[in-house]
């Protein structure tokens, strides 16, 4: 039986919903296409939002031979029989779904091909290419970012149902929507799965979905409504809760989780190594070098073995002591960056290394402070216009109450430490 999702899927520019900044009249991409000649490109954003559906459209609008593979079940050799089918064929389009999953060896695979024209590569991720693609391949492609879905969007897609339940005979009433748009979170995959579960799951040629309905369904059905994994935001969501919660048998248990339902574990050596500065921070500075330490093994051994690093790293962050304070000072300053705009240096710490900037008063009247007992003497280092502001708060642990004493002891009259 065809899913939903797939009978709905459209199939020109008119019919496809959504990321109208780039397909929309006039937009980057609509033009591109229309002319004819679109770049190598790599599609970013969240799961759902239509970036195989996109790339589909390309091909079908623009007459191309469309190759598709999936990284999860792909490799160099297939990335090599595609390209060699595609020399046979001018403006063959390969498009590989979840990109990020390639290796460093098979991205390489693609280089030739995709720089002598052989291919033109539409690449899907979820994850920001700028970490998962290689930077050789990154320079001969455009990234576009793809936007989640919003109601209107959403409401489209639930009439698009309604209307195909009716040409089959089958009566849908949408009375409320809120349930489906929370269950589907912007994914159009995830909500058309809804709608579907909840028609197939009620007798009669009518149906009304409301709320409580739609719930109900949902959650007698979770396994196939999740079954292709689309659970993974929500999953890793619980383990990094836990880990900030300071529970090692939660945190565990939802390592597990992504282990057994294949999770890259690049991912979630990299989601912990984020985790390490954003909610430990100073407050134990080892963390971030033993997530560190994690994400090198993982990337050089790679499953089944570096599972017992992931472990041993979840268990660490999660019982270590927590504070978010850097990650706020950093929030804290950008906001004030974004109030003040591009404040000017103040000239006794600006570098001056020529005669006219000493004659301007460059560098004039700075303090070297290894010149001064105990390597500190107090001086100005915010614009004037910034005195006194403080930014950084030292979280309640002992790391940090330590580090408030001695700012307390250097700038405690100026900042209020």
């Amino acid at each position: 039986m065809v899913p939903l999702a797939e009978i709905l899927r459209p199939s020109t520019l008119d019919s496809y919903i959504g990321q109208q900044h780039l397909v929309g009249k006039g937009a980057v991409l609509r033009t591109l296409i229309d002319s004819g000649r679109i770049p190598s490109m790599i599609l970013w954003g969240p799961p759902g939002i239509g970036k195989t559906t996109l790339a589909s459209v390309i091909s079908n609008t623009l007459q191309r031979p469309f190759y598709t593979l999936s990284a999860i079940s792909s490799g160099v050799k297939e990335v090599r029989e595609v390209i060699e089918k595609a020399k046979a064929e001018e403006g063959s389009i390969l498009f590989i779904d979840e990109i990020h999953r390639f290796s460093k060896s098979q991205q390489d695979s693609l280089l030739g091909a995709v720089e002598r024209g052989i291919v033109t590569l539409i690449g899907a991720t979820t994850e920001n290419p700028s970490f998962e693609v290689i930077s050789a391949l990154l320079s001969r492609c455009q990234v576009y970012v793809l936007k989640e879905f919003g109601k209107e969007e959403m409401r489209q897609l639930v009439d698009n149902a309604v209307r195909y339940y009716s040409s089959q005979g089958r009566k849908v009433e949408v009375r409320e929507e809120e349930a489906l748009f929370r269950i589907s979170g912007g994914d159009a995959r995830k909500l058309l799965n809804a709608i579907e579960l909840v028609v197939n799951n009620t007798e009669g040629e009518e149906v009304i979905i409301d709320n409580a309905h739609t719930t109900q369904v949902i959650q007698q059905n979770l396994a196939y409504y999740d079954k292709q994994g689309e659970m993974h935001y929500d999953i890793i969501s619980a383990f990094i809760k836990s880990m900030r919660g300071s529970d090692p048998n939660a945190a565990v248990y939802w390592l597990a989780r992504m282990i057994e339902g294949g999770e890259d574990p690049v991912f979630i050596a990299r989601r912990m190594l984020i985790f390490a500065s954003e909610d430990i921070g100073n407050s134990n500075p080892n963390a971030l070098l033993l997530a560190s330490a994690c994400f090198d093994a993982v990337t050089k051994i790679g499953y089944p073995e570096c599972r017992i690093t992931l472990s041993q790293c979840a268990v660490y962050l999660a019982s270590s002591v927590k504070s978010n304070s850097t990650y706020m000072a950093l929030a804290n300053a950008q906001q004030m960056v974004r109030q003040t705009g591009d404040l000017p240096v103040p000239l006794h710490i600006r570098n001056a290394p020529t005669k006219l900037m000493k004659q301007l008063g460059y560098h004039e009247g700075y303090k070297y402070a290894h010149d001064y007992q105990g390597n500190f003497v107090e001086q100005e280092f915010l614009p004037d216009a910034l005195r006194g502001m403080k930014f950084y708060e030292p979280g309640q642990n002992p790391r940090e109450e330590d580090t408030r004493r001695l700012l307390r002891e250097r700038w405690g009259q100026k900042y209020g430490y």
